[in-house]
């Protein structure tokens, strides 16, 4: 297996840095993904990105990414809150799976306060801004290890 690490990235994320800067700042997606993968890199490990606004789409990366990546770092979005179909395909995932968000959903809108993905990832970062993904590339590096 590679050391590939899949970055996932859900509905509205290529709005990142016009969309809501107070909430979500002012860095565009790809500033977050060059920034992760640079990090990554320089820990060994290839980043292969995925954004899209279709939850089909983000499924099939996952279901790819079985036998090949050894984490998914995902930023699913919206779907965070009401999609089953992704949290049964990272249930059949077998690496790593750390669900992040530059907000902190459980401060925000009720509706926002739940997570389908909770049970089917090894954790959340949330709340943090940018340095969210760095905590989810460091808790995929320790897990790694750990495991």
């Amino acid at each position: 297996m590679s050391k590939e690490i899949l970055l996932l990235s859900g509905p509205n994320l290529d709005q990142l840095g016009t969309r809501s800067p107070e909430i979500y700042g002012t860095q565009t997606l790809q500033e977050h993904v060059d920034r992760f993968s640079e990090q990554a890199n320089a820990h060994g490990f290839s980043v292969r990105h995925l954004q899209s606004n279709f939850e089909g789409d983000l499924i099939e990366a996952v279901h790819d990414a079985r036998g090949i990546a050894v984490a998914i770092v995902l930023n699913a979005g919206a779907l965070t809150h009401s999609s089953w179909a992704l949290a049964d395909a990272l249930g059949a995932f077998q690496g790593v799976k750390v669900e992040v968000h530059l907000s902190n959903p459980a401060a925000r809108e009720p509706f926002r306060h739940v997570s389908t993905l909770a049970v089917v990832v090894d954790g959340t970062i949330a709340g943090f801004g940018a340095t969210s993904y760095d905590l989810a590339l460091e808790a995929v590096r320790l897990l790694l290890v750990a495991g």
